[in-house]
Parts: structure tokens; C-alpha cells; sequence
């Protein structure tokens, strides 16, 4: 089977370099200068510098080239441009099965993925997330790890586990979609929290207390917009969080390291140079929160200090003084 991944970023690449263990893989980039890059190196150093393109791999920069033939499709784009990119796919035919890989609620939405899929795709193409606690460096390394395939149809996810599994990128199906976006989605908020944690040096309980309560809000969201609280307790959830707050590679974690230093939000992301979900993520997720009634005060902090400039002493005041209640998940 040819596999197409769109978008050659970070995770795009490791993605396409490890199912092409597997599969002819077509990597796909808008801008024609990186293409020629890649080509011309073999390999992605602006944004995966040092991993080598097997054999087996092609870039282009052309989409129709990408997607031809292909028995299965994978966007790995910031969630801004899924729209766009599953709106370009309609204009070309393609009819092609399809999976993203990206993180978020979609800005001025509120949208998740498999929403803005449904008002941009053909109702009968088969549709799906992969997701999961990974780090595009470790994957591209070939170091072991394991993600989720969700679809709200069971058997097209199981048969992409069978298609897509290595010997280092073990995958696992579920059928809980909208639970796996939802803990894809909030996990990046969590993680800027926990790194403003980290760096004001709160310590391990601090830390620990914020992520077994951010993932209560995780379950709490999910539930809410009608996933399972238990999809939480995997690869998707607790295991994606745990990665993503506590990892040094962690993007989402980074930036809450610096806005911890004293820097304001536009200093944080001219530091970063890549794109941080976490950021358009958690206004979206307060928003809808507070129009279904949901109780997230670590969501509605972040976005406090992330865009209201509340000091973070203040914020902490305000989430340890809060009413005790009985600990619940839900």
C-alpha cells in the first residue's frame, strides 16, 4: 500500500520515515524550496535534522502527485490548516481513506477534528486520528513506541493497526474518537500549566496534584461531548499527558518553562519557532467549557496567564483556595 503523509513538519516526517518500513510512502510539503531541500539532502533539516530517508520515501510538493494511488492518507498539518487541506482533497476526487494527526480544536470553532472532517469529506470515505505519547525525534530514531488509531468505525481502525504496525511504533485501535481528540487537545494545555509549574520550581507534589487533576478535566471534557471517561486512562490520555507535561522535548511544556521566566506570550512563540497547539488550544476549550458548563479551572488558568496577563502567584492563590470537594474523575 502507498501511504501519502501531508504535512512535513516534526511529527510528518518521523511519520512518513517510520511507516516506510512498512510501505511506499509519498511526504508531501506546500512550500516547493523545502521539498528541494529534502530531495537534494535526503533527509528533513529544518525541522528533523540528522534522519535519513529510507529508500522507499519520496517528497513532493505536489498534492495530486502525493495522493495518487495511495490507499490511505495521513494529515499532519497544525490543526489550523486541516480545513484546507481536507477542502483540496475534495477538489482533486480523491476518495482515498483518511487519518489525521492533528491536535487541537479548530480556532473560531471550537470544532474538533472529526467535525470539521464531517463538513469537509465525502460521508462514505472512511475517516480516522492517530495519536498517542510521541515525540517525532524517538519515533524517527526508530525507539519504541505506541499510539492510538480512533475511528467511530472499529473495523476501518482495526484494519489500519494492521496495515501501519512496526516493530517499533506499536499501534492500538479504539473506537472512542471523539475521547482520543479530546485527550490529544487538552493534554497540550495541561502541559503549558505543568511547565509553568516546573519552572517557578512548585516541586514533584505540585506537579503531581496538577496532573492527576488535569486529567480529571480531560475526562470531564471528554465525557461531556460525549467520550469515554476510560479513554483517558490510555495511550490517548494519562499517556499522552504524562509525555507531553513532564518531557524536555515537549513544545507545550516549553512554553510554559518561559512564560514561568517572565516572558510575555509573543516573546514565547518568537523563542519557540514552532507551533505550540497548547496556545490556540486552550481558548477554544475554555469557551466551550463555559457554554456546556464544564469545570476546568487548570484550562481557564493557562488561558489567564496565556492571554490575560494575570500573575501567576495570583492564579495559584486562586487554585489552592478553592471549595474542597470529594476527588472524583468525572
Amino acid at each position: 500500500m502507498k501511504l501519502a503523509v501531508l504535512g512535513a513538519g516534526a511529527w510528518g516526517t518521523a511519520l512518513a520515515i517510520r511507516f516506510a518500513d512498512r510501505q511506499t510512502v509519498s511526504l508531501w510539503s506546500r512550500e516547493a524550496e523545502q521539498v528541494a531541500q529534502m530531495q537534494a539532502t535526503g533527509s528533513n533539516e529544518r525541522y528533523l535534522a540528522n534522519a535519513p530517508f529510507p529508500s522507499n520515501l519520496t517528497v513532493t510538493a505536489s498534492l495530486a502527485d502525493a495522493i495518487a494511488d495511495a490507499g490511505l492518507i495521513l494529515i499532519v498539518t497544525p490543526m489550523a490548516g486541516l480545513r484546507s487541506t481536507l477542502k483540496a482533497l475534495r477538489e482533486l476526487g480523491s476518495t482515498a481513506p483518511v487519518l489525521w494527526a492533528c491536535k487541537g480544536l479548530e480556532a473560531g470553532t471550537m470544532k474538533l477534528p472529526h467535525q470539521v472532517a464531517q463538513e469537509e469529506m465525502d460521508d462514505a470515505i472512511p475517516r480516522g486520528m492517530l495519536s498517542g505519547p510521541s515525540f517525532a525525534q524517538e519515533v524517527a530514531k526508530g525507539l519504541p513506541a505506541a499510539v492510538t488509531i480512533a475511528s467511530s468505525d472499529a473495523d476501518f481502525a482495526q484494519q489500519v493497526v494492521h496495515d501501519l504496525n512496526t516493530s517499533v511504533l506499536r499501534l492500538y485501535a479504539s473506537d472512542d474518537l471523539i475521547g482520543v481528540e479530546i485527550g490529544a487537545a487538552v493534554k497540550n494545555v495541561m502541559a503549558i500549566a505543568a511547565g509553568v509549574a516546573d519552572g517557578l520550581n512548585l516541586g514533584l507534589n505540585a506537579r503531581a496534584a496538577l496532573l492527576t487533576r488535569g486529567l480529571a478535566e480531560m475526562a470531564r471534557f471528554s465525557t461531556a461531548l460525549g467520550g469515554k471517561a476510560e479513554t483517558m486512562m490510555g495511550l490517548a490520555g494519562i499517556g499522552d499527558l504524562m509525555l507531553t507535561a513532564t518531557g524536555d522535548l515537549s513544545r507545550n511544556r516549553r512554553v510554559g518553562l518561559l512564560l514561568a521566566q517572565g516572558l510575555n506570550l509573543d516573546e514565547v512563540l518568537k523563542n519557540l519557532g514552532h507551533v505550540a497547539e497548547g496556545v490556540p488550544t486552550a481558548r477554544e476549550v475554555v469557551s466551550q467549557a463555559a457554554a456546556l458548563n464544564i469545570e476546568m479551572p487548570i484550562s481557564r488558568a493557562v488561558c489567564q496567564v496565556l492571554f490575560e496577563n494575570v500573575p501567576v502567584s495570583e492564579i495559584i492563590t486562586d487554585l489552592m483556595g478553592r471549595s474542597p470537594k470529594m476527588e472524583t474523575m468525572q
